[in-house]
């Protein structure tokens, strides 16, 4: 039996790239003794970056949090699995969907999607300023 009894277990995405794996200590519960919201958005971003960075080819900086979507509680002993996915590249802008899966030490195999967020990140020079995003080989 699923040790998160109220979460649907799921596969894991196959048209989408793990960028980051991570497992919350005890340092990052919450008052309720689930992890903390936030500490999930931080990581969410990292992979976000993760996912980012080779389209973006030097600095760049989150600019928006176009949607967060909290569907389960993290709980402290998940394995936290970060899979993305290139949504858009535009003039100086690149926009990724992160999807992020967690599997329970005590219950390898089983995953349950906790959360999902479109991200967009800006290239920008050594000033801060934005810079156009080289164009992809086709």
């Amino acid at each position: 039996m699923s040790a998160n009894t109220d979460a649907k277990t799921v596969q894991l995405p196959t048209d989408e790239k793990l960028v980051l794996k991570v497992i919350p200590m005890p340092g990052d519960l919450n008052a309720n003794g689930d992890i903390f919201g936030g500490w999930v958005m931080a990581q969410v971003d990292l992979a976000g970056a993760v996912m980012a960075a080779p389209f973006a080819n030097g600095r760049m900086a989150t600019v928006a949090v176009n949607e967060f979507i909290f569907k389960q509680p993290v709980r402290l002993g998940d394995v936290l699995s970060f899979f993305g996915k290139l949504v858009r590249i535009g003039r100086s802008s690149i926009t990724v969907k992160i999807e992020v899966y967690a599997e329970h030490i005590n219950d390898q195999g089983n995953y349950t999607k906790v959360t999902e967020a479109s991200l967009t990140y800006v290239a920008i020079d050594d000033h801060g300023k934005p810079r156009e995003v080289p164009r992809p080989a086709v």
